[in-house]
C-alpha cells in the first residue's frame, strides 16, 4: 500500500509538473502521460489539496531522486536535483524552464539562509528563465556579478541583463563586467583585462561565494555560431579543436579538458581556477546540451548540478557507455 501511495505522488507531481510549470494544457498532459483528461484534471486538484503547488511544485519523484543520487555519485557532485517533466527528450523549451524553476528555489534558498552574499552570473536562456522565475525573494545584502563580457546587441538573456533582473527582484544591486564576451586578440584580451574598471568587477567576481553557470553548444546551428558573435576564423579553431561545448566563455573539448586554441585567451571571464572557493552550480536543460554538459561535468569544477530529467538519464548513458 505505501508503495502505491508513494507512486500515486509521483504521478500527480509529474502531471503537476507538466501542467503548471510546463504550460502544457490539459489535453497535452493527458497525451503525454497517457491518460484521460478527466483523471489529469482530478490529479491537479489532489496536487493542490495536498499542498504540492503553491508557485512552484515542490515534490520530486521517486525517480528523479535516484537520478540525482546516481548523478551525485558518478560525476562526484556534492548536489544534484533533477526536474521530473520525463525522459522525453523533444522538448528544450520545457526542459529549460523546469531546470529554470529548480535554479530559483536555489536562489530563494541560499538567500533566505545567508546574510551578504554574492552570486557570479553566467548567461544563457535557462539562467534568464530563472530570474523570470524567481518570485517573494528579498535580500539587500545580494550582489549579482557578471562571470563573463556580454554581447554588443541588447538581449533579454546577457549575463548584464540577468544580473540587473535579479538585482531588482531581491532588492540587491549588480555588478556588471563592461568587457565584450570575445576581443579580437589574445591581446586585444590583454589590453580590456588591464582597464581598472574590468579588473575591479573581475576581482568581485572571483570573489563571489556562488556561482551560477549554463553550458553553450558548440555545433552548427547553435546559438554561439549563429549569433555573430565570432568572426568566421574563430568558428573555425573551435571546429578545428573539436571543441565540443563552453561554460562562462572557456571552451572544452569532449574529455572535459580546456581547449588548446587562441580563442580561450580571447575571453575576458573568470577561469574555472578562481572557482576553487564557490559554490559552482551548472544549469543545463534539453538535449542538445548532451555533449557540452558531459564536458563541462569532466572538466571537475562543478560542484551541484540542476537538469531535466531527460538530459539526467541520457548524461548516465553516456558515462556508462564510456566505461563500458
Amino acid at each position: 500500500m505505501l508503495m502505491q501511495k508513494r507512486q500515486a505522488d509521483d504521478d500527480i507531481a509529474q502531471v503537476a509538473w507538466l501542467y503548471y510549470v510546463g504550460n502544457l494544457s490539459q489535453q497535452e498532459v493527458s497525451k503525454r502521460l497517457g491518460v484521460s483528461r478527466f483523471k489529469v484534471l482530478r490529479m491537479l486538484a489532489d496536487a493542490r489539496e495536498q499542498g504540492l503547488v503553491r508557485i512552484t511544485v515542490e515534490h520530486r519523484t521517486a525517480g528523479t531522486l535516484a537520478l540525482a543520487d546516481r548523478l551525485t555519485k558518478v560525476f562526484d557532485l556534492q548536489e544534484a536535483q533533477v526536474a521530473p517533466v520525463g525522459a522525453v527528450m523533444n522538448d528544450d523549451e520545457l526542459a529549460r524552464n523546469a531546470v529554470a524553476i529548480l535554479a530559483s528555489g536555489y536562489l530563494t534558498r541560499i538567500a533566505s539562509s545567508e546574510g551578504a552574499i554574492t552570486v557570479g552570473v553566467g548567461w544563457g536562456r535557462t539562467l534568464s528563465a530563472m530570474a523570470d522565475n524567481l518570485t517573494g525573494v528579498r535580500n539587500s545584502g545580494m550582489t549579482f556579478v557578471s562571470l563573463m563580457g556580454s554581447v554588443a546587441y541588447a538581449s533579454h538573456t546577457a549575463p548584464g541583463d540577468v544580473c540587473v533582473r535579479l538585482a531588482a527582484q531581491t532588492g540587491g544591486r549588480a555588478i556588471l563586467l563592461p568587457a565584450p564576451f570575445v576581443a579580437d586578440s589574445a591581446l586585444a584580451c590583454e589590453d580590456i583585462m588591464a582597464q581598472r574598471l574590468v579588473r575591479d568587477a573581475l576581482d568581485a567576481a572571483r570573489g563571489a561565494s556562488h556561482a551560477l553557470m549554463s553550458v553553450g553548444e558548440c555545433r552548427e546551428g547553435a546559438i554561439l555560431f549563429e549569433s555573430g558573435i565570432f568572426s568566421p576564423e574563430q568558428i573555425q579553431q573551435l571546429r578545428d579543436a573539436d571543441v565540443v561545448g563552453d561554460c562562462c566563455g572557456v571552451f572544452y573539448k569532449a574529455d572535459g579538458t580546456v581547449a588548446d586554441i587562441e580563442l580561450n585567451h580571447c575571453t575576458p571571464c573568470v577561469q574555472p581556477t578562481d572557482m576553487t572557493e564557490m559554490d559552482t552550480v551548472l544549469l543545463a536543460g534539453g538535449s542538445g546540451k548532451l555533449a557540452a554538459t558531459l564536458a563541462v561535468l569532466r572538466a571537475g569544477f562543478v560542484k551541484k548540478l540542476l537538469v531535466d530529467e531527460g538530459l539526467a538519464v541520457a548524461l548516465l548513458e553516456a558515462s556508462e557507455s564510456q566505461d563500458a
